[in-house]
């Protein structure tokens, strides 16, 4: 396993572990078997782990946390508050629902840009409070777009950019593979700590999946790869596609055959909720109920925990 250092924190692992993959939004397996894949991906050298507020997943994280020493660890999550009281919660959520004293990452989740940011900044003020406690270690934001990059830049309080990034650009809300490069490129050098998330392009490319790993990680101001897995096929690949092993016959088959789509029941309502909430416009209403353009969709199932009736389903 490669390991980074995280500012002060050594032994950081390259391979994140997104564990989107093993939230309700995309996985019904039982908690005990998500457990089992978190022990595992440990096991195997991955001591990075991320996750967020909107996959509501914190009862896996503490059940995974809780016989490891908490100081090998490293957790990021992230979250939509926008002030004082929603930043309160969401830290207070985070420490109670994990069981833990401190976070090492905390993100403001899906940032457009610096004028957004500012619109949090009630938000980011108490973050900061919380960094100044040893509460929160670190803080940064996540983001689809480019120019939440380069604004980046203009605010010490951003440490860690959790860019969309893959070498299709698939999913970049707002220019290019190359605007993102160029943008990732400035905000290195402004010291920024950057983990690339949706590697894969949300699937589209896991036909292609070593190039794309490939891609990414040959990137020098790339720090850390978020990747969710929810078989021990999918961690076995992403492990031996960092350390430039062959994969086996089998898991080679296992991951060739994988196929995942954004599935909508077909009495969906036309609420238009998950609609409004998809910033990759895949989602559009017709005859009344929600519809899906897979080619632009990066299964972030954010749509899904947006529907009332839980119609949307990734399988």
């Amino acid at each position: 396993m490669k390991y980074i250092k995280l500012f002060e924190k050594e032994n950081v692992s390259k391979l994140c572990y997104g564990t989107l993959s093993l939230s309700k939004l995309q996985n019904s397996d039982t908690l005990e078997n998500k457990v089992r894949l978190l022990d595992y991906a440990y096991e195997r050298g991955i001591n990075f782990f991320d996750t967020a507020e909107l996959y509501d997943n914190y009862n896996i994280l503490r059940e995974f946390i809780k016989d490891k020493d908490r100081d090998k660890l490293t957790i990021a999550s992230k979250s939509y508050a926008y002030d004082k009281y929603t930043a309160e919660y969401s830290i207070n959520k985070a420490l109670k629902e994990m069981n833990t004293d401190y976070l090492d990452i905390f993100m403001l989740h899906e940032q457009d840009n610096g004028n957004n940011f500012l619109g949090h900044y009630q938000a980011v003020d108490r973050f900061m409070k919380y960094k100044d406690q040893g509460i929160i270690r670190h803080f940064g934001i996540s983001t689809h777009r480019v120019e939440a990059v380069k604004d980046s830049i203009k605010f010490k309080e951003i440490e860690i950019l959790f860019p969309l990034l893959n070498y299709k650009g698939i999913g970049i809300q707002d220019g290019s593979i190359e605007d993102m490069t160029e943008a990732l490129k400035k905000a290195k050098e402004n010291e920024k700590f950057i983990m690339a998330m949706k590697i894969y392009g949300g699937g589209h490319l896991i036909r292609e999946a070593e190039k794309a790993f490939k891609y990414v990680d040959g990137l020098s101001y790339v720090d850390s790869i978020a990747i969710g897995m929810s078989t021990i096929e999918e961690i076995e690949a992403n492990i031996s596609y960092l350390e430039n092993n062959e994969l086996s016959n089998n898991i080679k088959n296992k991951i060739r055959n994988q196929k995942r789509s954004l599935v909508i029941e077909e009495w969906c309502g036309g609420c238009g909720n998950c609609v409004r909430k998809c910033r990759q416009n895949a989602l559009m209403l017709v005859d009344g109920k929600c519809k899906v353009v897979m080619e632009k969709c990066v299964l972030c199932s954010y749509c899904a925990g947006e529907c009332p009736d839980f119609y949307i389903k990734i399988v």
